[in-house]
């Protein structure tokens, strides 16, 4: 069975809504696994799209819903247009091989469809409920709720994939899903995706910063998993040392407004620069014109912004919460506190000639020998494959 027709299950794609990391990673690999011989239907939300569009080989099957009330509330609905939207698609098309989920949002539809058509699926773990609200869940009953679907992805879903072996402990942690169930396979990016020539120079002076001067950047959303708070509170320490430091934070989310106070409260505003959402462009420019990257995360399922960094050749400091940079070799990996963040960007702006830059360019090398996406895709179809026979 060397080619397979697959139905990916995602409530967000680059070509429909996009909401975060889920939408690249979904996107992606589906083009690449068209690009291998696959037959790859993504059934997603429909936002402002079309029903329908073949993008890149991959065929987007859009569902329009109800988009009222709370997330799950969305969610079922959204559902229900996925099982619908599937059975018409199975009736045009043939049946399908194997579908894939992604997070808990498709987990109600898969499994209807799974009861109706007795039909397979496996699904990825990109996060948890728990890991998102800062490694508790409390009495929020939408939470709960959130909880109870990711566990019951992982009981029905024939295999089940986790991005990295210390997600995989959370995971199981979580929700008890046995080791013969689980492959852990990583996210990967496209060689050269963010890398371009830029002048970086110009790119600083726009927002005043001198062409010569450090620049550290963030990129995620801004909110408490993403410890965006502990690197604010960690930037009087480097200004200390490095006073000429500037700091460039491109995202959105609830914490915006609390960090751009923090800012001016630690008197620190004029070195912080606060983008908020910024297009593919601006982002790329970013990463390309910047000296080093920070990931100062609470709980990181992955991190796929370390991935981008590598692929400019730029250095990653993060917190023991990313499991991807081997310390002093590709990154600086600190605690989970403003100090030890301070220390790490103090140190690779003191090596950025020598030390700090190599550490960018043996983080490129892994783009193209472990996080690309043929390396993916060839992984994920072992995983499929496994279902089917």
């Amino acid at each position: 069975m060397e080619s397979l027709r697959i139905g990916m299950f995602s409530w967000e794609s680059l070509h429909s809504v996009k909401v975060g990391g889920i939408a690249p990673h979904v996107t992606e690999i589906a083009e690449t696994l068209a690009d291998k011989g696959h037959e790859v239907h993504i059934f997603t939300r429909k936002g402002w799209y079309r029903d329908y569009d073949e993008i890149n080989g991959v065929h987007y099957q859009r569902c329009s819903h109800d988009q009222s009330g709370n997330v799950v509330h969305q969610m079922d609905k959204m559902c229900d247009s996925m099982v619908d939207k599937f059975g018409d698609v199975k009736k045009e098309y043939g049946d399908f091989d194997i579908l894939h989920g992604h997070d808990w949002h498709p987990v109600t539809a898969l499994n209807r469809i799974k009861e109706q058509y007795d039909q397979p699926y496996a699904l990825t773990y990109h996060s948890t409920e728990w890991g998102r609200n800062g490694n508790q869940l409390g009495d929020w009953d939408e939470a709960r709720e959130i909880a109870h679907r990711e566990w019951l992805g992982g009981y029905e879903a024939s295999e089940v994939i986790i991005t990295t072996d210390h997600f995989k402990q959370e995971v199981q942690q979580q929700y008890s899903i046995p080791d013969y169930k689980i492959s852990v396979i990583p996210n990967g990016i496209f060689p050269g995706k963010i890398e371009k020539e830029v002048d970086e120079g110009a790119i600083k002076e726009q927002f005043g910063i001198h062409p010569l001067a450090p620049v550290v950047l963030f990129v995620g959303r801004m909110n408490y998993q993403k410890g965006v708070d502990m690197l604010i509170r960690a930037i009087p320490q480097v200004l200390r040392e490095n006073w000429g430091a500037h700091f460039v934070f491109i995202g959105e989310g609830e914490m915006k407004t609390y960090c751009e106070n923090l800012a001016l409260q630690l008197g620190i505003q004029n070195s912080c620069h606060f983008l908020g959402y910024a297009s593919n462009e601006v982002h790329m420019d970013w990463v390309n014109a910047c000296n080093i990257v920070s990931v100062p995360s609470r709980n990181e399922p992955f991190g796929i912004v370390v991935l981008e960094a590598w692929d400019a050749s730029k250095p990653v400091i993060t917190t023991d919460a990313v499991h991807l940079v081997d310390n002093f070799s590709n990154g600086i990996v600190g605690y989970k506190n403003p100090e030890s963040i301070a220390w790490g960007i103090n140190y690779a702006i003191g090596g950025l000639d020598s030390s700090t830059k190599q550490m960018g360019i043996n983080g490129k090398k892994l783009i193209d020998t472990k996080y690309n996406w043929d390396i993916v895709a060839k992984d994920t179809v072992k995983t499929y494959k496994n279902i089917v026979n």
